[in-house]
């Protein structure tokens, strides 16, 4: 299986998907959007996936390449193929298919609960996170957008009180997930050690004191993210086989 990889910033790569796909025996292919990479031919391609950034959605004067980004979106969903939307990728989604994300009012960072909806339990893909079926599910998130208006023919699939769209399904096999399944150990400390991302977390949690800790909650939750990166993977990747 071949996956395309859509990546926007260079701290925000595939990182634990791209073992989950090696161990899987497929190939990927990671398009830097912000090194100026065109997009491919989209054929050859089995499922898509969409990184994150810390570029809002609309600012297509200040980064030109998320005009044809939203369009490759939208072709490839309405053709029926498998997509997965992390963070960045997920708001992507939501603006490519007709809907709208906006500022939120308080940003969320931190490692946080989310509850899955009656739809996100019965879910093909998200009903795989630990704790999907009995309880909530952990996540790391760190973003200041969220999705205030859905595209037609989408399902929310998990929520919470921070931001009450968590994940979506659009159509049969387009998922979008706001929070960050995909750090592995070490990422997170890489992502601090740039000055732009600290002074950011230090703005949004208030403090230093507290933007070290949301780094070191973070660590501590790599175990789980990697158990819910294999799981949205491996769904994604029977999404795809099905054809």
């Amino acid at each position: 299986m071949r996956v395309l990889i859509l990546q926007h910033t260079k701290g925000e790569h595939p990182a634990a998907f791209a073992d989950h796909v090696a161990a899987a025996g497929d190939a990927a292919h990671v398009v830097h959007l912000y090194l100026g990479e065109g997009l491919p031919d989209l054929a050859p391609f089995h499922a898509m996936m969409v990184m994150g950034g810390p570029m809002d959605v609309w600012e297509e004067d200040a980064h030109p390449w998320l005009v044809p980004e939203k369009r490759a979106i939208a072709a490839w969903v309405r053709s029926g193929r498998p997509y997965l939307g992390i963070c960045l990728g997920h708001q992507l989604l939501v603006e490519a298919m007709g809907g709208q994300c906006a500022k939120m009012a308080v940003p969320e960072v931190g490692v946080m609960p989310m509850d899955l909806t009656e739809d996100g339990r019965a879910d093909p893909v998200l009903s795989r996170l630990p704790g999907a079926t009995d309880g909530p599910v952990r996540v790391m998130q760190w973003h200041g957008v969220e999705a205030v208006r859905l595209p037609a023919d989408t399902a929310p699939l998990a929520r919470n009180a921070n931001c009450p769209v968590q994940a979506i399904r659009v159509g049969r096999r387009a998922w979008g997930v706001q929070f960050h399944p995909e750090i592995t150990e070490d990422l997170c400390a890489y992502w601090m050690k740039d000055p732009g991302n600290r002074a950011t977390a230090i703005d949004w949690l208030g403090s230093a004191e507290a933007a070290d800790r949301f780094a070191a909650d973070s660590e501590a939750h790599v175990p789980t993210a990697l158990r819910n990166s294999a799981a949205l993977y491996a769904g994604l990747r029977e999404a795809a086989l099905e054809g």
